[in-house]
Order: C-alpha cells, then structure tokens, then sequence
C-alpha cells in the first residue's frame, strides 16, 4: 500500500491545533486577558501566509518590530514592509492600537479620580510612554481630584526650562479648578529627573500657590511597565502639601523611593 502523500503545509495552521489551544476558542473560554499578545495579534489577523499559520506571523511581527510597544510606535509604511502584512492587516492593526490609546484617555463625562500617582499612570502612560517627543499635559482636577482637563501645553519641548508657567495654568484658572497635576515623558525611556524638572516643579509649586492653587504631582513616565517617576514622593518639600500615605514598600518603581505613596491629599 502507498504510503499517504505528505502534507504540503510546513507549518501548523491554528484549525489543526487542538481546539483548547486556539486563540479564539481560549478567549471565549478565559477571556482576552489570559491570551498571550501573539495570540490577541492572530484573532486580528485572522489569516496567516502561505508559509505561516497567523500565530506564526504575529510572533515574527512583535519580534521584528521590538514587542508590543514598538509595534505601538510603528507607522502604516513601516508595517505594510513587514512580509505578510498587507495594506488590510496593517489597517486593521492601527485602528486596533488607536482605539487601545482612545479607551486609556477616558471620555471627559467619565471623570477619573486621581489621588495618587498610580492612578495618573494607569491613565495616561500607556499612551504617552510611546510618544517620540517629549510632551507635557496639566491635568486640572476638582475638589475631589476628579479631572476636569487634560491639557497638552507643549510637545516636542527639549528644555524644560523654556516652559512658561503662566501657560500651564491657564486652564486650571479657566476652570477655576483648585489643583493640577503636572505630567510629561522622557522619550529615551528613562523617567528619572533632571535639574531642569526640579527647577520646573519649584517655579510652577510657587506660581500656583500665589494663584491658591495646589500642585499636588508632577508625574515623569518613562517607556515600559513600572518606569515613571512621581516628584511628589520624591522630593515632597517642593510641594505644599504632603503626600497622602507613606510608602507601602521599601523597594518601589524605576527611579523612585518607593511605590505606593499618593498623589494627592
């Protein structure tokens, strides 16, 4: 008897994997959370090529682009260069990653509460912390830290020092809000302080408190998760007002004491 030809497939399509080991049947069953990121790209891509299945393609994608957040950085002609993204995939790709950085900027009548630095965070580095220029937002909050504003007051500034305080509290003074949280990104991915931030957090600390206006953060994101710094647990004399709790460990997130402590009071 002939021996049965062999199969024309040099790889594993996704139907021939068993089925609790399919992306789409392991989301239904434990939800998106308990995919990998190469699973969650193969649902979007849905196809593969003709020499990988789609999981195959979505794992040589996040390589070749640097994982997720380079993926995140990357731009329609530099994913349609990609073998086996076409023009659709590639579509369809940013649209899901625009619609990612939509859900993190909460809708205005949703009014976020932001009492601590993790809470500023949550919000907004996963959008900014992929941001090649540098880029400074002041965030205007009521008196029950829920955010009034979101203000992008400069980007692509390279020296702090040429910010103008006057401009970052226009909004708050507009809104007649009682206090601001200050956050910007350092590109290179490194969120530790430099002078020019020091010096930035004490000028803007006194112009707001001539205005009765409380400073309570100013929140640096870096690129990657835990990398951010908060200058209100870091250097908590340039504020008026102290930090909420003490730090609830002795290690903490990249460049400062310690994580946990609160934004505001």
């Amino acid at each position: 008897m002939d021996a049965p030809p062999a199969s024309t497939n040099p790889f594993t399509l996704i139907r021939d994997l068993p089925s609790a080991e399919r992306p789409r049947e392991r989301l239904r069953a434990y939800g998106p959370g308990a995919l990998s990121t190469a699973e969650l790209l193969a649902i979007l891509f849905r196809t593969g090529t003709a020499k990988e299945s789609a999981l195959a393609l979505a794992s040589r994608v996040l390589a070749q682009r640097g994982g997720l957040v380079g993926l995140a950085k990357s731009g329609f002609g530099e994913l349609i260069e990609l073998r086996g993204l076409g023009e659709a995939k590639a579509c369809e790709l940013l649209a899901a990653l625009e619609l990612g950085r939509r859900v993190v900027s909460a809708a205005p009548e949703e009014r976020p509460t932001l009492r601590t630095p993790e809470d500023v965070v949550r919000l907004l580095q996963p959008e900014m912390a992929l941001l090649d220029r540098e880029c400074l937002r002041v965030l205007s909050l009521d008196t029950r830290c829920r955010l009034l504003a979101a203000t992008e007051v400069y980007r692509g500034t390279v020296n702090l020092t040429l910010v103008r305080t006057s401009e970052l509290l226009r909004e708050a003074v507009v809104r007649n809000a009682p206090s601001v949280i200050v956050v910007h990104n350092h590109p290179s991915g490194d969120p530790a302080p430099s002078p020019d931030d020091i010096r930035l957090t004490r000028q803007l600390a006194e112009a707001a408190a001539a205005l009765d206006i409380d400073l309570l953060d100013h929140v640096i994101l870096g690129m990657g998760e835990g990398r951010w710094v908060s200058l209100k647990q870091r250097t908590p004399s340039l504020f008026r007002t102290p930090p909420l709790r003490a730090a609830a460990t002795p290690g903490g997130h990249e460049g400062a004491p310690a994580q946990g402590d609160a934004a505001a009071s």
